[in-house]
């Protein structure tokens, strides 16, 4: 029926658009490149100092490295940078660092389960946070119900995911997981958490 119209239109001379009008273009911004002494560089310690102000949980993240050249098997690594993501889809996220040695396995993996720390677990962090030892040596674990990931005994939550995107950021790397199961303990001490360089607990 539009289509008749605008014919319709056409054959009686009617115009069937308006005529644009002139404009007079705005003048152009001045444009100049901001000078290195205009810079405000941020010194790598004072970032961590003012940064350590915010208190985070702590995590261990796992994954079974299906690799065949002699290193499958549970890899892990402490994590401080675990957050909630989505609701809908459930998405969970974590930062790793590009120079990370355990990363290439979980990638590897393509799931992991994100094991969350209790205030008594601060020993069980720094075991995780060393690089090129056993992290696994005497540590209980099982399978996660979903990826197979290690699941960490004694954890107070735990939420296992397969890897859904990974994006760049500056000397990080940030992981989206799809959570395919969770859970948590009806009890527990609270949580770990981590703040100004040190370990600490909730209290209410």
């Amino acid at each position: 029926m539009a289509a008749t119209a605008v014919r319709y239109l056409r054959s009686v001379g009617a115009a069937t658009a308006a005529a644009p009008v002139p404009v007079d273009p705005l003048p152009r911004p001045s444009l100049r490149a901001v000078a290195d002494d205009e810079r405000l560089p941020v010194d790598p310690g004072e970032f961590r100092r003012v940064l350590g102000h915010f208190a985070s949980g702590v995590t261990i993240v796992t994954a079974h490295d299906p690799n065949t050249d002699g290193t499958a098997g549970p890899a892990g690594f402490a994590c401080q940078s675990f957050a909630s993501l989505s609701l809908d889809p459930p998405l969970v996220t974590f930062m790793v660092a590009r120079t990370s040695t355990t990363w290439p396995r979980i990638a590897r993996a393509g799931a992991f389960c994100v094991n969350i720390l209790g205030a008594e677990q601060g020993a069980l962090c720094r075991s995780f946070a060393v690089s090129g030892a056993d992290k696994f040596a005497g540590v209980a674990h099982s399978p996660a119900p979903a990826t197979g990931s290690p699941l960490l005994d004694n954890v107070p939550a735990w939420v296992d995911c397969r890897i859904q995107a990974v994006h760049t950021g500056g000397d990080h790397l940030i992981v989206v997981g799809r959570v395919e199961a969770l859970g948590a303990a009806t009890d527990g001490d609270g949580p770990l958490l981590f703040h100004q360089g040190a370990f600490g607990r909730f209290s209410r």
